[in-house]
């Protein structure tokens, strides 16, 4: 957990710094959106691990995001060797809102410091429903609930490129949502998940704000 640590302190610093230079230079004609009104459909792919409190697993994550905005998400996580995490695997699909970048972009509150607007945008709520697999059993007929928040880290500039993404929050099994006893502690568990994404982003024309800007 400290190399972990010392990981997520030097990315936060890294994006800072980046901020400051390209604050240093930025001009009043930037483009705040920085890409992300280059299409209406958002394809983010990654990949990582998840971490709960019986150990952690590998993970595949993949998000559809509308205006990035709004969108859907699956994922998979596997405890490709034998770890001893329970669950040993654990299918999750849902649904995600990101309600800061259209609010601010808006009225004019992007700051012009692509690293950072980006950052902060990409806060989101996700809301999912998800099927685990005990070890040595099968998987749960019954879907559990999952609640979470993600905040996702830029490389680039730009929307388009490789992200680290940060996704943690809370799952309920079946059993625990009906008010049963917790029989083992990933019937009430937290995780954090930490993958690394590429977002792309392509022009579906479900809309197309651009043709319809003033010039």
């Amino acid at each position: 957990m400290r190399c972990f640590g010392r990981l997520v302190a030097f990315l936060f610093t890294g994006m800072a710094l980046g901020a400051f230079a390209a604050g240093a230079c930025a001009d009043e004609r930037v483009d705040t959106t920085y890409g992300r009104l280059d299409g209406d459909l958002g394809v983010d792919c990654g990949a990582g691990a998840i971490f709960g409190p019986s150990g952690p697993r590998g993970t595949l994550d993949v998000r559809l995001r509308y205006m990035d905005t709004a969108g859907v998400f699956s994922s998979y996580e596997d405890a490709i060797v034998a770890t001893g995490s329970d669950p040993r695997r654990v299918l999750t699909a849902g649904f995600e809102i990101r309600p800061l970048f259209l609010a601010r972009w808006l009225v004019g509150r992007e700051l012009g410091v692509p690293r950072l607007d980006l950052f902060l945008d990409s806060f989101g709520l996700e809301l999912a429903t998800f099927f685990e697999q005990p070890s040595g059993g099968p998987f749960s007929s019954a879907p559990g609930l999952q609640a979470s928040l993600g905040l996702e880290v830029p490389f680039l500039a730009r929307a388009s490129g490789l992200w680290i993404a940060f996704h943690g929050g809370a799952r309920w099994s079946d059993a625990s949502l009906e008010g049963q006893p917790v029989a083992a502690p990933r019937d009430r568990a937290l995780f954090l998940s930490v993958t690394l994404a590429y977002h792309q982003i392509f022009a579906a024309h479900i809309a197309d704000l651009r043709d319809t800007a003033p010039q």
